[in-house]
């Protein structure tokens, strides 16, 4: 995808595009899976550490990327493959943690589980991680 692209999605979620945050944007749609900060720290070199972590937080506050939590004591970033004009993440699919290579999979096509939370208690996000061993690992 050309520069173009990542700056039209950027200006739909109301964020300047800007030659870094382009970059950001790019490292992420090319990665096959969700990345920590030091992995895409590590793929861009033209950005110093603290302009990635800004434009990632940059980012998750406009819905351009989710954050997941999946359960190895870091966060991975992921650039949302949907895109809401409405502010909300609509892009919420389970993903897979593999304990030996510790890589995180997105897992698009498996539906998340309807949850019925209590009275009075609003879900605006959440986090199914399924954990066991890769393919790859197998």
């Amino acid at each position: 995808m050309d520069t173009l692209f990542y700056e039209q999605l950027l200006g739909q979620h109301g964020v300047k595009p800007t030659a870094n945050r382009i970059v950001v944007a790019q490292a992420l749609a090319r990665s096959a899976m969700p990345m920590s900060l030091s992995e895409l720290e590590s793929s861009i070199v033209s950005i110093d550490k603290s302009g990635v972590f800004r434009t990632l937080r940059l980012f998750v506050e406009h819905h351009l990327v989710h954050t997941i939590d999946d359960g190895s004591g870091g966060t991975r970033y992921e650039l949302c493959q949907s895109h809401s004009h409405d502010g909300e993440d609509d892009d919420l699919h389970p993903h897979f943690f593999c304990e030996r290579c510790r890589r995180t999979y997105c897992l698009r096509d498996l539906a998340l589980p309807h949850i019925d939370a209590p009275e009075g208690f609003l879900v605006t996000s959440a986090n199914y991680v399924i954990k066991g061993i890769c393919p790859q690992c197998q």
